[in-house]
């Protein structure tokens, strides 16, 4: 009897260097193109080359946005790729690989000479397009749509290589369906749902393309970084269209230079980001601090990952929250994104450089290697006239930079755009920015400066509420524990239980205590070992989360792993 399902999940696992990207950008791709939901992510190694790393793929009807444990179909390229997910296969795991690279050691795996069949093409390193044509073929994709894309990927790299491709892609077609045929495919294997479901119009992207794009909406017209994984990939889309968006991209030679370069384009009128990582951002917070004194608006993307030190540079945590709230030394207001989704990661970037203007603090932007590296379909990002708007002042012979004002926010000018000398430092300053050690004008520039702080809280993102108004039960999430949390409530199936959802995390809506007073049961999931966000809603409420679901070794949370646990615990 053939299974219906509403998803499939599919886990393609082997060595870095063998293709595995190639294999999760073509399959999304092709998914899409034949008219389905799509969801990818990843993990990996700190390693060029060997290791083991994995990629997931979900695909179905419905919107699919979250990882889960326990997947339908896996592939294995490499020797050690089944110890490696092993705890992620089942009984019911449809598992193909060589056996002539796995050893005798993988009981149940369905064998496909993937080595020997890549040579008749013209080498190994076709194995990884065999195994395209394979999965597409299992799960029923269109040949033709497969064979497009393999067209497509490929085309710039000549006649031969394109023809090599669709000959691998066809064979793997081929080789699938004599599994079927063969029955070494069980009977109740998966099938996918007959017809499209997934609107044409939508785009594909990851985390990483949704900071990048909203900060082109925003008006970001320079980037300073240094290279740091999970984050360069922000930098490297933005220097790659710079010349579209007339963006300065500059690898800056460290991120102290970073930082600083930053403050001096936004000094000089652009609209300037930094991206980097917790190790990277540690070097630059006497910069974050500078921010603060000149009253120097700047963008900062955050993309964390597991520390101290350099710990697991190429996995995923939600363990720098308190490391952005608390950086630079003194006393001076800033702003905390916490995106959990793509089209949130867009909106958030995008508004992170208006109020990083208006407000003239730093604004901070915290991602996590999941959310970076994670793509599905999606709508189209909104981009609006009024997203760049900013608030320069042309200057005139009287101007004070720091002019005390009763909200707190003095005019900001520009060098060169009117009569008045804009004048900045970083020492204590008077109101025309000169350097000063009067207690009294101390007093009323650090007053003038936090001011803004009730402001900024006025104009806070409130957080999202997801189920039943009437709920007991509120399970609280934060940044790209969104999707995860929503999915894995899903399947509980419970109409007593809603979800909470940050998308600003830095300062808190006022409505926050509101919605956690309301239930009888709290419980908030974070990817890190101390529960930062819970500790910062309960300073700021007094109201702290009962029940604490927290993961930190490196990988996010998955749907039916996060479902049982909740299950446990309500």
């Amino acid at each position: 009897m053939i299974r219906q399902k509403k998803s499939i999940s599919l886990l393609i696992c082997g060595e870095a260097g063998q293709g595995i990207q190639t294999i999760e950008a073509m399959l999304a791709r092709i998914i899409k193109d034949c008219g389905f939901n799509v969801y990818a992510t990843k993990e990996y190694m700190s390693r060029v080359r060997g290791g083991s790393n994995s990629v997931e793929l979900r695909m179905g009807r419905e919107i699919i946005r979250a990882p889960i444990k326990i997947v339908d179909i896996c592939v294995l390229l490499s020797k050690d790729a089944f110890s490696h997910v092993e705890s992620r296969l089942s009984g019911s795991t449809i598992i193909i690989g060589d056996k002539s690279v796995l050893g005798d050691s993988c009981e149940g795996v369905v064998d496909i000479p993937l080595r020997q069949e890549a040579e008749t093409i013209g080498g190994r390193i076709y194995a990884n397009i065999i195994a395209v044509g394979i999965i597409s073929g299992m799960i029923g994709l269109s040949e033709e749509k497969a064979l497009e894309r393999a067209e497509k990927v490929f085309a710039n790299k000549g006649k031969d290589i394109v023809k090599n491709n669709k000959r691998a892609v066809s064979r793997g077609y081929i080789l699938a369906s004599n599994l079927i045929d063969s029955c070494q495919i069980p009977k109740e294997k998966i099938v996918l749902p007959e017809g499209p479901c997934a609107p044409k119009k939508e785009i594909l992207c990851n985390g990483a393309d949704g900071i990048a794009i909203g900060a082109i909406g925003g008006g970001c017209n320079f980037i300073s970084s240094y290279p740091m994984s999970p984050s360069t990939a922000v930098l490297t889309f933005l220097s790659q269209r710079a010349s579209e968006f007339n963006i300065i991209a500059e690898q800056a030679e460290d991120e102290i230079s970073a930082i600083n370069m930053a403050l001096g384009a936004w000094y000089a009128g652009a609209r300037a980001m930094v991206t980097t990582s917790g190790g990277g951002f540690a070097l630059m917070e006497e910069g974050v601090s500078l921010a603060g004194m000149l009253e120097m608006p700047v963008v900062i993307h955050m993309a964390q990952r597991p520390g101290p030190a350099t710990g697991l540079p190429t996995r995923t945590e939600q363990g720098d929250l308190e490391m952005v709230l608390y950086s630079g030394h003194g006393e001076f207001p800033r702003v905390i994104f916490a995106p959990g989704s793509i089209s949130e990661a867009f909106s958030c970037s995008r508004r992170a450089f208006y109020i990083a203007d208006k407000y003239q603090v730093p604004v901070f932007i915290l991602t996590d290697q999941y959310l970076i590296d994670s793509y599905y379909n999606c709508d189209p990002f909104p981009v609006r006239g009024d997203d760049s708007k900013n608030h320069i002042v042309r200057t005139g012979k009287d101007y004070k930079r720091y002019r005390l004002t009763e909200d707190g926010i003095s005019p900001r000018g520009i060098p060169g755009y009117g009569d008045g000398l804009v004048l900045v430092d970083s020492d204590e300053h008077d109101e025309e920015g000169r350097i000063t050690e009067d207690m009294k004008i101390r007093e009323l520039m650090v007053d003038k400066r936090l001011k803004k702080a009730h402001l900024i809280a006025g104009d806070a993102l409130a957080p999202v509420l997801i189920g039943n108004p009437g709920y007991s039960t509120l399970v609280i999430s934060w940044g790209s524990t969104f999707h995860i949390v929503e999915e894995s409530l899903k399947r509980l199936g419970r109409s007593d239980i809603a979800q909470l959802h940050f998308s600003q995390v830095h300062p808190l809506h006022e409505d926050t205590k509101k919605y956690l007073k309301k239930a009888k049961k709290t419980i908030i999931v974070e990817n890190n070992a101390t529960s930062q966000f819970g500790r910062l809603i309960k300073l700021n409420t007094s109201v702290e989360p009962e029940i604490k679901i927290l993961k930190y070794d490196g990988l996010p949370f998955f749907a039916d792993e996060l479902a049982e646990r909740l299950e446990k615990v309500i």
